[in-house]
């Protein structure tokens, strides 16, 4: 079989597909199904959106704060996805519910297929009544809301698995085919990849190696290029803290569940490798960096 024309690019993930059999892979399957299926790129970015959402989903995203609602729902799921490794279902911010799963290649997440805009089989009413608790926001007319909601089609939960089954060999066919696959990546540019997407997770020197595909030694003088000289583990470390000083400033969390976040299961050995990276604590950087940023932000 010829190799796919690389029909669109996305710049960032380095991703490349082939649009018009990817098209006719996802049309076909929601012409066959009537489920909505969409495909996104790693940072939860619509690559290939289905066609035919539900009603209840076209007047979410008639409004723009709704659209935005869907926007972020669709990358949070993602990024959950991304470190679960496997297929994740969920119920979207308006109480529908979805399941995304990744797409590997050379064991990386290149892509994502997404399906749903489905209910479950618990009563309709029921389901409605718990999502109209979050849509105090929405301006428009909450009786034709409400009906859009209860005519959503109902799956079981055999046929919400049985759907994803499908979809996870659809993935792996996508993969073999070459139909989504990233472009020729450096082991270097791999290992920052990698790093990036699972800092949070339990990490070893083996693990890394084995969803590289790398050997220890090569991993080692890898981590020195990119960082310069530091160790794998105080890469990881590094990612961790600057990841947690951001969540101390945007978040009123408690630090020990900052550091779970982060990937610190342990918060007494966080706190000594926050302090060691940064020269305070972490209760001592928020408490500053929020004082700083108030006295910058009060009006002269």
């Amino acid at each position: 079989m010829s190799p796919p024309v690389d029909a669109d690019r996305e710049e960032k993930m380095n991703i490349l597909f082939n649009s018009d059999k990817l098209l006719r892979l996802v049309t076909n399957l929601q012409s066959f199904t009537g489920i909505s299926t969409s495909i996104y790129d790693a940072d939860g970015k619509g690559l290939l959106l289905g066609g035919d959402h539900c009603e209840f989903c076209r007047l979410m995203n008639g409004c723009p704060e709704g659209h935005a609602r869907c926007v972020a729902s669709d990358a949070q799921a993602v990024r959950r996805c991304s470190v679960m490794r496997t297929s994740y279902g969920y119920r979207c911010h308006a109480g529908v519910n979805e399941m995304v799963l990744p797409i590997y290649d050379s064991g990386l997440p290149v892509a994502y297929l997404a399906f749903g805009q489905v209910l479950d089989s618990t009563p309709p009413q029921q389901q409605w009544e718990a999502a109209a608790r979050g849509l105090s926001w929405y301006k428009g007319d909450m009786e034709e809301l409400k009906k859009a909601f209860l005519n959503i089609r109902q799956l079981s939960g055999r046929e919400m698995n049985a759907y994803a089954e499908i979809l996870e060999a659809l993935a792996l066919y996508i993969r073999q085919e070459g139909i989504i696959r990233s472009a020729e990546y450096t082991d270097l540019q791999k290992l920052e990849l990698y790093l990036d997407q699972h800092y949070m997770e339990p990490l070893s020197l083996g693990r890394i190696s084995a969803d590289l595909h790398v050997g220890t030694t090569k991993l080692c003088a890898l981590a020195k290029k990119l960082s310069g000289g530091s160790t794998l583990t105080r890469i990881i470390a590094q990612r961790r803290v600057n990841a947690a000083k951001d969540m101390l400033l945007k978040s009123d969390a408690p630090v020990a569940v900052v550091a779970e976040k982060v990937g610190f299961s342990d918060y007494n050995y966080f706190t000594k490798i926050f302090k060691s990276i940064t020269g305070i604590t972490p209760s001592a950087y928020r408490r500053e960096n929020r004082v700083t940023q108030t006295v910058e932000g009060r009006p002269a």
